[in-house]
Formats: structure tokens, sequence, C-alpha cells
């Protein structure tokens, strides 16, 4: 990967993870790690406060790595394995029926499920900074498939009235999309943003077999996480004086770890041989 995607990568796993950290401590327990506590069945063996001090404390450090390793080539590899950690944690969490919505044939709920299979991403970083020999292709996919899970199944909730009616408050924040509302009716609206997550990602499968497809695939993608963050300007309820973020706050700013995805996507697609 190239010296300055890496570093960009990097700068972007840092800036998340230590806003994550800090935003953890100023915000003191909350239910989205008593969640997680409670799957494993340990909830009552420490004060809360105290698996929030370890979730908080482990941010941090991977954010201090990820700043460390912009330098020092040699911390990536310790980085990735402290994420690789960090990430399996909640993901083991999506076992528990809490996490999904039955009644809706499976999908995530909203906040809590969505907010977890986000670590999906934060494990192919891990997995990509240790650095473990694998092909191009393999490489590819390996970045690229969290951000195909994340579009497919929260895209594919746009389709449904529930995440319509969720998602309603913060595009009508934001004035990059607000005006569609001005035009269409909520579920049209959520619609539309589904129709282009799934367009997206059917472009980033097919660049991978047709280079011309890469592009537009990747800056499409790219989109959704950049107009994502700017909801933390946008919408009041993203950020705090007390606490930096918010637990909205937090859902958002992960999203930054589906752009360092396409980061190494994008580096990968740039090796693979041309195709004729």
């Amino acid at each position: 990967m190239k010296s300055l995607h890496m570093n960009i990568s990097l700068l972007l796993l840092g800036l998340s993870t230590a806003l994550l950290g800090l935003s953890m401590l100023l915000l003191g327990p909350h239910k989205h790690i008593t969640l997680t506590t409670d799957f494993y069945l340990i909830s009552g063996l420490l004060p809360a406060k105290v698996f929030n001090l370890v979730a908080a404390v482990t941010f941090i450090a991977s954010a201090i790595l990820a700043f460390l390793s912009i330098t020092k080539d040699n911390l990536r590899s310790v980085l990735g394995g402290l994420l690789i950690a960090i990430s399996i944690v909640p993901l083991g969490s999506l076992l528990s029926n809490s996490m999904w919505i039955a009644s809706m044939g499976g999908f995530p709920v909203i906040g809590s499920g969505q907010g977890v299979i986000k670590y999906f991403a934060l494990l192919s970083i891990g997995i990509m900074l240790t650095k473990r020999p694998m092909s191009l292709l393999l490489s590819a996919w390996l970045s690229i498939i969290p951000v195909l899970l994340v579009l497919l199944w929260i895209g594919g909730m746009k389709f449904t009235l529930l995440e319509a009616q969720g998602i309603e408050s913060l595009v009508k924040s934001s004035p990059f999309m607000g005006w569609m509302y001005d035009f269409f009716s909520i579920q049209t609206t959520s619609n539309i943003i589904g129709i282009y997550d799934l367009i997206a990602v059917v472009a980033l499968i097919l660049a991978i077999y047709y280079p011309k497809f890469a592009m537009p695939a990747i800056v499409m993608s790219a989109m959704v996480f950049v107009v994502t963050q700017t909801f933390l300007i946008s919408f009041s309820g993203s950020l705090s004086n007390e606490t930096l973020l918010s637990t909205t706050g937090h859902f958002l700013i992960k999203d930054l770890w589906f752009l360092v995805c396409l980061f190494f996507y994008y580096s990968a697609l740039k090796q693979l041989p041309s195709k004729s």
C-alpha cells in the first residue's frame, strides 16, 4: 500500500478511535457496552464503569499506536493485532437475539446491531495491518467485504418503514440530503438512498474484475461514508460539550473505518494485473 494512502488510513483510524475512547471516558457506562457484557454473562463480575474504562483505554491505546505507526512501520502489526482483538469482542455479541429484528427477517437493530456490524471493518483493517502474506485478489476482497456488508444490510433496510423513519431526523439535518423531503415522501427518500447503496455494492464487486468500474465504485461508496460524517456537524444530537460524542456520534464516527477499507481496496486493485 502506498505511503500516502497508508498514512491517511492511519490518521483516520487514529482520529476515530481517539474520539471514541475519550468520549467513552467522559460518557461513562452506556447500554452498548452492557449489551456486550450481558451476552458474555460477565456483567455481574465487575461494575459497569470498569468495563467502560477497559473499552475506552483500549480505543485510546489503538489511537496512539495508529498515530505512531505513521512513522514507525514496525508498530503496524501490533496495531493490527489490537484491532482484531477489539473487533472480535463486540462481533461475538451478534449471536445474541437482541441484535436482530426477527420480525423483519433478521435486519440488525437500529443503533446497537447496526453499530456492531461496523466492527467487521475494524476486523478487516486489523488483518490487513498484520501484514500476513495474501494474494492481491484476496486482499481486495478482504478489504471490501465489510463495505459490501454494511451497504447491503443497512442499505436493504432503507426499504423498510422502520429504517425510513429512523434516518429521517439525520437526513433532514443534512444540507446535502435534506432537500429530498421537499420532493419525496419519507419512504421514497429512504428507498432512493437504499437503491444508491445497492448500486454501489454491485459496482464494487464489478470493479474487482473490470477495472473501469474501480473509480466510480470507490467514489460512490466513499460518498456514503463522507456524507455520514457531515451528520456529526449537522445533527445536533451527535456532539456534546460534555462527552465530545454522543452514542449517535459513536455510531457515525465508525464510518471512517469504511473509508480506510476503501483505501486498502483501492491499493489492492491498483496492483492487480490489468485485464484485456
